[in-house]
């Protein structure tokens, strides 16, 4: 009989990572705390998971895990799921790591939160994400502290950097990976998965049935987006809109700035160019428009049965800032793997190791 695993969600968002886990865990986890703060993921959270009970048919999820009375509230555990903000580092963002302060909030040293609580359960794994730009922000130092941080505390910890279009899904996102197992377990080697699907492409992921004329853009913006373009490349910049070939790959999805305009698409399904929101000038002819919040959910992983419960604007948000479930999903396997031979006491491994960490 397999071992059966509690999990703590922390920094859930949406619940990504807790999605990939209970693909490659199956009914051997179970997850016994979520905490998250921004109200809005909270809801499509609890839209789309049941458990730990909250007596209403949906998930309990904690608020500000900074709080002493939220980490009170933990439970004992055995993995940690833990993708703390990655805005303080990332590419799009302004680099400014431990420095970075929101709403209150210094982003950048939440990860310390994740070593407080772990360093008082002692759980078995620790699990976390972010984007690649945590490996080289403030040259390097700043991951040396947090890798520093968990060994501390007793953990192996293992790094390694993954795209996303490697895994089934066709976009282009290189995130950083950080697996940790508690030292007395000895644990010496955890090699990443190897890529599982380069195949995909942006035609696998759009919507079957034409969609509303509302992301289409108007004529005057798509306009705007072109002069827009040719400023940047007259100045040698790289920013600007981008129709991506169907039968290629979409660029990272993200939140802010010009997330969706960096992957539009040609769509040439629309047949009642009548505008249903308030816009300046007319549809586009061109058939150039937004992907939809359920395509972004797709390049996501994400499957068609996940509800999405509020305004466009707020899913845009949230599945940029989250997970692609089939890379973690593939991470977790492995994992479980891992952990299956360390219960049983034989070798996780029986060739040598596989190049090099990050």
């Amino acid at each position: 009989m397999s071992r059966k695993y509690r999990s703590i969600d922390l920094f859930a968002g949406i619940g990504g990572i807790r999605l990939g886990f209970e693909r490659a865990f199956g009914d051997d986890i179970s997850t016994e705390f979520v905490s998250e703060w921004d109200e809005y993921a909270q809801k499509t959270y609890k839209a789309n998971f049941s458990t730990p009970a909250d007596g209403d048919g949906t998930a309990k999820v904690y608020g500000d895990i900074t709080l002493e009375e939220t980490k009170d509230a933990i439970p004992e555990f055995d993995i940690c799921l833990a993708g703390f903000p990655c805005q303080a580092f990332s590419m799009a963002g302004r680099h400014m790591g431990f420095n970075d302060d929101y709403k209150g909030i210094c982003r950048g040293t939440l990860f310390k939160d994740v070593a407080e609580i772990c360093e008082k359960h002692k759980p078995a794994v620790i699990f976390c994400e972010n984007v690649k730009g945590l490996t080289i922000h403030d040259k390097g130092k700043t991951f040396e502290v947090i890798t520093k941080t968990f060994k501390q505390i007793g953990y192996e910890v293992f790094p390694q950097i993954l795209n996303s279009k490697d895994f089934g899904v066709p976009q282009n996102r290189e995130r950083i990976y950080i697996v940790c197992f508690r030292e007395d377990l000895n644990i010496k080697r955890f090699d990443f998965p190897e890529p599982t699907d380069s195949t995909k492409c942006i035609d696998d992921i759009v919507e079957e049935n034409p969609v509303s004329v509302k992301y289409y853009l108007s004529d005057v913006y798509l306009d705007t987006l072109k002069k827009h373009r040719a400023r940047h490349e007259a100045a040698g910049h790289g920013f600007g809109y981008e129709v991506k070939d169907r039968k290629g790959i979409s660029s990272a999805i993200v939140c802010g700035g010009m997330g969706r305009e960096r992957n539009l698409i040609v769509d040439d399904r629309l047949t009642d160019f009548t505008p249903v929101t308030h816009i300046k000038g007319e549809v586009n002819r061109e058939g150039i428009r937004k992907m939809t919040p359920r395509e972004w959910a797709r390049l996501q992983g994400f499957p068609d049965d996940y509800k999405l419960v509020l305004a466009d604007t707020h899913l845009y948000k949230q599945f940029g800032n989250s997970v692609t479930v089939n890379v973690i999903e593939a991470i977790a396997k492995e994992i479980k793997r891992v952990l299956d031979c360390n219960e049983k006491g034989i070798p996780a491994y029986d060739k040598p190791k596989r190049g090099k960490l990050i």
